[in-house]
C-alpha cells in the first residue's frame, strides 16, 4: 500500500460537526477498501485566496492514508458527487510529515527538558 496526503475544502454553510461526519465516511471508505487512515487533521473555517462556487471561506480538512490506488479512486469518485465538497486533492507521498503543532509540543518538550537539565546541574555545582 502507498502513502497519501489528501486535503479537501469543505462549503463554509456546513457545520464543523457535519464535516467531521464527512470525513468519518471517508475513513469508512478507505476501510472498506483495504486502507487506513493514519491521521485526520481539522485546520478550521479559513478564507480562500478566491471565490470557489459563491463560497468565500471553507473548512479544511487533512488526511494522511495509507491505502491501494482502488481506495483512492472510490474515495475522488464520491467526492466528486458530495456538494458539500468544494475542492480536494491527493498526493502520493514517501512518508507523512509532522504537522506544525506536532513540531511545536516536541520542540516545548526538548526546551523543558533541557532547563531541567541546566537546572540539575545548576544544583549539582553548588553543592
Amino acid at each position: 500500500m502507498a502513502l497519501y496526503e489528501h486535503m479537501l475544502i469543505a462549503r463554509q454553510d456546513i457545520s464543523a460537526q457535519a464535516v467531521d461526519a464527512l470525513a468519518t465516511h471517508l475513513k469508512t471508505i478507505i476501510e472498506n477498501e483495504g486502507g487506513k487512515l493514519e491521521k485526520q487533521e481539522y485546520w478550521g473555517l479559513r478564507t480562500l485566496a478566491y471565490r470557489i462556487k459563491k463560497n468565500r471561506k471553507g473548512h479544511y480538512v487533512l488526511l494522511n492514508l495509507n491505502a491501494p490506488a482502488k481506495a483512492i479512486a472510490e474515495l475522488e469518485r464520491q467526492l466528486k458527487i458530495n456538494e458539500d465538497v468544494l475542492r480536494f486533492i491527493t498526493t502520493r507521498v514517501e512518508s507523512f510529515e509532522q504537522s506544525n503543532s506536532s513540531r511545536k509540543r516536541e520542540g516545548e518538550a526538548r526546551a523543558r527538558t533541557r532547563e531541567d537539565g541546566a537546572a540539575a546541574e545548576t544544583e549539582g555545582a553548588a553543592a
